[in-house]
C-alpha cells in the first residue's frame, strides 16, 4: 500500500481576487503534492476558499450583492486562476459547503459537550481586517499594525472556547516535536506567545444582531460561528471528518502550508482545537515569508498586487513556477521584481537547462543522425563520476525538497546542470568527431543524454511544459513516472539505443530586461 501525504494550502478569504502571494503557496502546495507522487506517495492536495466574515459581508455590500452571489463569484476566479497555473488539487473546499457546515456545527457541539465552550461577556478593540479582538500590546497609536486602520471598541456576550485550559499542554507538545512549526524561528515565535502571557479565551461567535452571515451555532441559533474557527476546520471537513475513509488515511500525514501572518490561527487555535476534540494535530505547519515589492509587503490595502494570469502571459507557466520555488528561501520574504525574474529565466533556465538540451540533440543529430548514441563500456568517458555526483545530486535534491526547502534542492540540481555543460566543454565531442573517435563520442553523447533524463525526471513536479516535452523527445513515456524506484532509474540506462530523437526547439527563449 502506498504511503500517504496531505498537503493543504490556505484556503483563500474571498474579499479579494487571488494574486501572486496566494500563487506562490499554491504553486509550493502543487509542487509537493507532485513531488511526492513522484517518490510514489499516495498524496491529497486541497486547497479553497474561505467565504465568511464581517470583511465578506461589508465586501457584498459595497458592490450591491448578497453575500452568497458575492463569494460565489469570487471563489470561481479563484478555481479559474488554479486551472490557468495547471494546479493539480484533489480537493477544492468552500466555507458555504453544506457538508463544510455539517462538520462545523458537529465539531462545535463535540467540545461545547465536553465543557471547553462557554458563554459569556467582553469588550474589547476589534479589528474588521484581523476579523477579531486585538490586544493591547498588538494596537499601535490605536490603530491595527497589520491593516493601518482604526480598531473599534465593541463590548458584547458571546461564546468563548478555552484555550487557556490548553496552554500547557500545546508548549510541551512543541518542545517535544521540534520540527512540528517550521521553520525554527516560527516555532520559536508561537513558544514566546505562549510563554510570554496567560493565553485569553477565544471568543469564537458573533450575535446575529451585529453580523448574519456565517454558519449558526448548533447550541444557540441567535450566533453564528466566528470565522476562523469555521475557516480552519476545512482541512478535516473536506476530508470527511470523521468516520469517512479520506479522514481516516490521509489526516495522519497532514502537512499545512501557510503565510507568516497567518501563525497564531494556525499554531496555537488549530492544534488546541484539535486537541479539545480528541484529534491529534497535524505532521507540520510550514510558514513561508512574504513577498515584498521596493521592500514593502505586497496585499491588497497597499495596492500592489499582481495577478497570477498576468504573470503567466508575460513570463511563462515553467518560468514563473522556477522563479517561484527557486527565488524564496522558505521561511524568509523575497523580493518580487521584473528584473529577477528575468535573471532567473535567461540564466538559470535558457542559459544552463536549455543550451544544455539544444546543444546536446543538436550534437545527437549532426553526428549520429539524430539516433541515441551506444554506450561503450571500453570508454567510460567519466561514466562513474557523472553517475556519482547525479545520485548524491538527487539525494540531496528529495532531502531539501522533502522539508519544503526547494530553493536549495533546486539549487543543488542546478549546479549538477551546470557541471554537464562543463563535462561537455572538458571531452569535446566536437574534436572527438572531427578526429574520428566515433565510440568515445558516441559514449560522451549517450552519457548527456541520459543525464538530461535523470534531470527532466527530478524536474517534472517543477517544469509541467518542458519537462514532459523533453522526456517524449527522449521516446520516454511519463505517464506512469511516480511508479518507478528511484533506485532503478539511477543507473544511466533508461534510453533505448538507436532510437531516434524528436527534434525539439528552443525550451526558453530570453527575455528582454526591462527598459526604464
Amino acid at each position: 500500500m502506498n504511503k500517504k501525504f496531505y498537503i493543504t494550502t490556505p484556503i483563500y478569504y474571498v474579499n479579494a481576487e487571488p494574486h501572486l502571494g496566494h500563487a506562490y503557496s499554491t504553486i509550493l502546495a502543487d509542487f509537493m503534492n507532485r513531488f511526492y507522487k513522484l517518490m510514489g506517495y499516495d498524496s491529497f492536495f486541497l486547497t479553497g476558499t474561505d467565504e465568511h466574515g464581517d470583511k465578506i459581508a461589508e465586501s457584498a455590500q459595497e458592490k450591491g450583492v448578497s453575500p452568497k452571489e458575492y463569494v460565489d463569484q469570487i471563489s470561481a476566479k479563484f478555481k479559474k486562476a488554479w486551472s490557468d497555473l495547471k494546479i493539480d488539487y484533489r480537493a477544492f473546499v468552500r466555507t458555504t459547503d453544506q457538508s463544510h457546515k455539517e462538520v462545523v456545527s458537529l465539531f462545535l457541539q463535540t467540545i461545547y459537550e465536553t465543557g471547553d465552550i462557554y458563554f459569556g461577556s467582553y469588550g474589547g478593540y476589534y479589528c474588521i481586517g484581523c476579523e477579531r479582538f486585538l490586544t493591547s500590546k498588538e494596537i499601535v497609536n490605536n490603530q491595527c499594525p497589520e491593516h493601518q486602520k482604526p480598531v473599534k471598541f465593541i463590548e458584547e456576550k458571546n461564546y468563548f472556547f478555552k484555550l487557556n485550559k490548553y496552554q500547557s499542554w500545546l508548549i510541551d507538545y512543541i518542545e517535544k516535536n521540534s520540527d512540528f512549526i517550521r521553520p525554527e524561528r516560527y516555532k520559536n515565535e508561537v513558544l514566546s506567545i505562549l510563554k510570554s502571557d496567560q493565553l485569553d479565551d477565544l471568543c469564537i461567535s458573533r450575535p446575529k444582531s451585529r453580523l448574519e452571515w456565517g454558519i449558526t451555532l448548533p447550541f444557540d441559533d441567535q450566533y453564528v460561528t466566528y470565522v476562523w474557527f469555521d475557516a480552519l476546520l476545512n482541512y478535516i471537513s473536506a476530508l470527511g471528518y470523521p468516520d469517512q475513509k479520506n479522514f481516516k488515511d490521509y489526516w495522519p500525514e497532514a502537512h499545512h502550508i501557510i503565510a507568516k501572518d497567518i501563525l497564531k490561527p494556525h499554531g496555537i487555535f488549530w492544534p488546541i482545537m484539535l486537541k479539545a476534540a480528541g484529534l491529534e494535530p497535524y505532521q507540520h505547519l510550514n510558514v513561508h515569508g512574504y513577498w515584498n515589492m521596493d521592500d514593502t509587503k505586497m496585499s491588497k490595502s497597499l495596492g500592489n498586487v499582481i495577478s497570477p494570469q498576468s504573470l503567466i502571459e508575460r513570463y511563462g507557466q515553467d518560468q514563473i513556477r522556477y522563479f517561484f520555488l527557486k527565488e524564496m528561501h522558505f521561511g524568509s520574504d523575497a523580493k518580487f521584481s521584473e528584473e529577477a525574474i528575468i535573471g532567473k529565466v535567461n540564466f538559470d533556465l535558457a542559459n544552463d537547462f536549455g543550451n544544455l538540451v539544444k546543444r546536446t540533440f543538436n550534437m545527437t543529430e549532426k553526428y549520429f543522425a539524430g539516433k541515441i548514441p551506444e554506450f561503450f563500456s571500453d570508454c567510460s568517458m567519466n561514466r562513474a563520476v557523472l553517475l556519482d555526483k547525479i545520485k548524491n545530486t538527487s539525494q540531496q535534491y528529495f532531502d531539501f525538497c522533502k522539508d519544503f526547502k526547494t530553493s536549495l534542492g533546486l539549487d543543488k540540481l542546478w549546479e549538477f546542470i551546470r557541471y554537464l555543460n562543463k563535462y561537455i566543454d572538458e571531452q569535446k565531442p566536437w574534436q572527438l568527431a572531427k578526429e574520428a573517435k566515433t565510440r568515445e563520442l558516441s559514449s560522451v553523447l549517450r552519457n548527456i543524454l541520459e543525464s538530461i533524463y535523470l534531470v527532466c525526471f527530478l524536474l517534472t513536479p517543477l517544469l509541467l511544459e518542458t519537462a514532459p516535452l523533453v522526456l517524449k523527445a527522449l521516446k520516454k513515456d511519463n505517464s506512469n513516472l511516480g511508479n518507478n524506484q528511484l533506485e532503478d532509474i539511477l543507473n544511466f540506462n533508461n534510453l533505448k539505443t538507436k532510437e531516434v530523437l524528436d527534434k525539439i526547439g528552443v525550451l526558453f527563449p530570453k527575455l528582454e530586461q526591462v527598459k526604464d
